[in-house]
């Protein structure tokens, strides 16, 4: 089978070129490189079974050969407003690739009768005020906020989704995806568990926004890799919408004192007074579709996981 993913050299999307290779596919990665690495996929490039295609996903791929799947996980996803590889450093972009992208590349699925993954985020429930988050949960989101143009291009991505799945009869579905940690984590992304490593291992002060009680719930890359692959191959996942993530919640207080535990670090935890604009004070999915439909639960614990991240880094 010829699989295509969208946003290859990412930090999700280059574990799946990985993990797909190892399973025998044929794998064609397409990526931009905006926030995506080649340092992520160099390790493939003399694959037999690898092909790169540099280009951006809102102009269509002109594709001859017959594509079986495609996973859409081209985006910028950093919420930091100070990382150069974030939403925020890339609006427009952000905007268009998750829904002019997103239209192409359902094209060349409806085209080639390929099975199509939308990656979509948690995001898409914006401040809940359900907790956790349900699948038919529908969002207390802003339209205008300065998230808006990720939250509300990836909601748009969904309804293009949900459209080919009606009126074009294209074997779609779409992936939730909350929070994911791992190797390949870009340190310049800046998000909460890259930053405390990186401050605790440069033995900097961590950083916590607020007070630290804000909740996250961290799922670790193998297992959202694994929970992507069942949620596209599985039977009876056509249309449907299913979260994926870790229901282990903790405080973002709690994180910092795990990663400085883990690392040995005698670095200081600090607090902010400002909160970035729209964070969400809670974030857990409900995973029980999950569990019904795909089998799947997360299987990597938190400790495990943030030794494995850590390592790698020391690296």
């Amino acid at each position: 089978m010829k699989i295509l993913i969208a946003g290859g050299a990412g930090f999700i999307g280059s574990h799946l070129c990985d993990r797909l290779i190892k399973e025998n596919y044929d794998v064609i990665c397409v990526d931009n490189f905006l926030t995506g690495s080649k340092e992520n996929i160099k390790h493939l490039l003399n694959s037999p079974h690898f092909k790169l295609i540099t280009q951006d996903v809102i102009n269509p791929l002109k594709l001859t050969e017959k594509i079986d799947a495609i996973f859409h996980l081209a985006s910028p996803a950093s919420p930091n407003h100070h990382s150069k590889i974030s939403y925020f450093a890339h609006p427009m972009k952000t905007m268009m690739v998750n829904t002019q992208g997103t239209l192409q590349l359902l094209k060349l699925a409806k085209r080639t009768r390929a099975k199509f993954l939308f990656a979509s985020t948690s995001e898409v429930y914006g401040e809940p005020l359900e907790h956790p988050q349900k699948e038919d949960y529908r969002g207390n989101v802003s339209t205008t906020g300065l998230r808006s143009i990720y939250d509300e291009a990836k909601r748009f991505g969904e309804t293009l989704t949900a459209y080919f799945f009606r009126q074009e009869s294209t074997d779609t579905r779409i992936a939730r995806i909350f929070n994911t940690y791992g190797s390949r984590m870009l340190k310049a992304d800046m998000r909460m568990i890259i930053t405390f490593i990186n401050q605790a291992t440069a033995k900097k002060n961590i950083t916590i926004f607020g007070d630290g009680s804000q909740t996250r719930s961290l799922c670790y890359i193998d297992d959202m890799v694994d929970g992507l692959l069942r949620l596209m191959f599985y039977p009876k996942t056509k249309g449907e919408i299913i979260n994926l993530g870790s229901t282990d919640e903790h405080t973002v207080k709690e994180y910092a004192f795990i990663v400085k535990k883990l690392t040995k670090s005698k670095s200081k935890i600090v607090y902010s007074e400002k909160l970035p604009v729209d964070d969400p004070k809670k974030r857990r999915p409900d995973i029980a579709k999950a569990k019904r439909l795909l089998g799947w639960k997360p299987k990597v614990d938190l400790k495990q996981g943030l030794i494995n991240m850590i390592e790698f880094y020391n690296k």
